[in-house]
């Protein structure tokens, strides 16, 4: 399984906008996109895991497609609870952002690991949630593919000790649980939504949640309030992976005197 080296660039919600306030989540985008594209050597892919928009406003996404269509490197979208499905297929449907299909749940094979993007949006609810059909779909193009796999989730299927952000987690994570433990060659399920760097343990591989590029959330482990958000600094994972193996790098984005790359 596996033999090559890759580079996964990992951003998230990103939560772009309509109106007055655009510009800041924008810019964050901007700045995050402008340092990945500035490593050397460049990654292979970016996945952005969802909030890809504030609203889900359908005038919001021509506007990130406007931002990202510039960027040289591929980049892959996954859908957040943020998101608005329709409005998101109208703008990113057939195009490469969404693996060519017109679908919010796709794979991209690269030489030395495929990208699987599930989309884990609940129409009635912040929480997230996969159902049978995706995870019998997930477990079925796991097993068809002898390579290391990154699973792109919005939601993290586990609990991470803030008890707002747990109680909106993905509701059938161990259900996922259950099929990535029947698949040795997951190298990394890759979350968003908690605007926090975390990784964890799971089923046999390793959730890493990436930082929002917008603002980061308060690591509040009470349970008689909500958090609230901050401007902490922005940033990025980086996954590499050398053949099955793989380590995650954080990077700061904002508030750090990197080089910033121009598109």
């Amino acid at each position: 399984m596996g033999g090559g080296r890759m580079l996964v660039a990992h951003l998230s919600d990103p939560h772009f906008r309509t109106g007055p306030l655009a510009g800041e989540p924008a810019a964050g985008l901007h700045r995050a996109l402008g340092r990945i594209l500035a490593l050397d050597p460049q990654p292979d892919c970016v996945v952005i895991t969802g909030d890809l928009c504030e609203y889900g406003h359908p005038d919001a996404y021509p506007e990130m497609h406007t931002l990202i269509s510039r960027f040289p490197l591929p980049i892959h979208l996954t859908t957040g609870n943020h998101d608005d499905r329709d409005a998101l297929l109208k703008t990113f449907g057939g195009t490469a952002f969404l693996g060519a299909t017109t679908a919010t749940r796709y794979t991209v094979d690269y030489p030395e690991a495929t990208i699987v993007v599930l989309d884990s949006k609940r129409s009635d609810s912040p929480a997230g949630h996969l159902g049978d059909e995706q995870l019998a779909w997930l477990d079925d193009t796991l097993d068809r593919r002898d390579m290391p796999a990154f699973v792109c989730l919005h939601h993290p299927p586990l609990p991470v000790g803030i008890p707002f952000l747990d109680g909106i987690r993905l509701d059938d994570g161990p259900a996922l649980a259950t099929v990535i433990s029947r698949h040795r060659n997951v190298v990394r399920i890759l979350a968003g939504h908690v605007h926090r760097v975390i990784c964890a343990p799971f089923a046999g591989s390793m959730v890493a949640i990436a930082p929002s590029t917008y603002r980061q959330s308060e690591l509040c482990m009470r349970t008689d309030r909500m958090i609230g958000y901050l401007a902490e600094p922005t940033g990025y994972l980086l996954h590499l992976l050398t053949g099955s193996d793989c380590v995650t790098h954080s990077a700061p984005v904002s508030h750090a005197g990197a080089l910033l790359g121009g598109f």
